[in-house]
């Protein structure tokens, strides 16, 4: 779906919608709620932990296979297959991951049939027996849609949700703002975005005619990758770009996209994230990093950015 252009991309994006409406994404509000204060509880006593894999990761990806029907015993093999697959957008990705991702493909097809066998109340099923016209997904198309809403659905988030706490906590007025006033949540989240780019880059689009962007010609058929990175900070665009303002507006970034292939998942990222900051403020007011700075290690990607770890201490 993210590379296809209409009619394709206009069928394929009518039948997920019919399985990924917002009123679904609402209905789970208390349901993120509850995962985000038992992620933090399980880590109270402790005084310290590891943002990404303590709270950042299981917070999405709990959701996301709760939402496509993935047997709690399997949602651990999720994230590994998941980054194998983000990997092979690295600079360097290696021969060692295609077997992994083989299993992960693997797994799919078996779970496919489980459910068209044995539909349940989840996404998948209802991918399975969504209907446009007449249409259906095929066996491929369902498997790419599944791993786009499993990629999308959890990695982007877990970079998002650790690379805002990062940006908190070396903004700390900007923090004691949010942590003072809840209410400003919402246009805090969509600045953590701008300013993270959890997406770093766009995927791949062909140009279709001779063109100049910029003084810069573009021939017909050759590829080009926006950096969204780069257009979050666009001074044309924003005031200081490259100062965090929790309380921007306008704030016209695109690290959801724009257009057709505007993020399906943006509302469901949206919840998460506002959820996952105002819990982990209220329960941890005085969170700290608990590393140097110059420690902290990014994930190999060409098209994400995220934090590999993220340690910090409470009192």
């Amino acid at each position: 779906m993210l590379d296809l252009d209409p009619p394709d991309h206009t069928r394929l994006r009518s039948l997920v919608h019919q399985a990924f409406t917002p009123r679904l994404v609402e209905d789970l509000r208390a349901r993120v709620q509850t995962v985000a204060d038992e992620l933090l509880e399980a880590v109270s006593l402790r005084g310290q932990m590891d943002v990404v894999n303590d709270y950042a990761l299981p917070l999405p990806i709990t959701i996301i296979t709760e939402i496509l029907g993935v047997p709690t015993r399997d949602r651990h093999k999720f994230h590994k297959w998941t980054q194998a697959v983000v990997s092979l957008t690295s600079p360097s990705p290696t021969l060692r991951v295609l077997p992994v991702v083989w299993r992960f493909i693997r797994y799919l097809r078996h779970f496919f049939k489980v459910r068209q066998r044995d539909p349940h109340n989840d996404l998948v099923s209802a991918l399975i027996h969504a209907e446009e016209s007449g249409d259906r997904l095929s066996q491929n198309e369902l498997l790419a849609m599944v791993f786009l809403l499993l990629i999308a659905g959890h990695e982007t988030t877990v970079n998002l949700i650790s690379g805002g706490v990062l940006a908190l906590l070396e903004n700390p007025d900007q923090m004691k703002k949010l942590r003072s006033d809840q209410e400003l949540i919402k246009p805090a989240v969509e600045e953590l975005l701008r300013y993270t780019s959890p997406v770093f880059m766009t995927t791949e689009r062909y140009a279709l005619e001779d063109v100049s962007i910029h003084g810069v010609p573009i021939a017909k058929g050759e590829m080009v990758l926006g950096v969204i990175g780069s257009a979050n900070r666009d001074e044309n665009v924003f005031a200081c770009p490259d100062e965090l303002d929790l309380g921007r507006e306008p704030n016209r970034h695109l690290s959801f996209g724009h257009g057709i292939h505007f993020c399906l998942g943006a509302p469901l990222a949206r919840l998460e994230a506002q959820i996952a900051f105002k819990t982990l403020l209220r329960r941890m007011p005085h969170l700290r990093l608990n590393a140097s700075p110059d420690s902290l290690r990014w994930q190999p990607s060409m098209m994400l950015r995220g934090l590999k770890a993220l340690p910090v201490r409470f009192p």
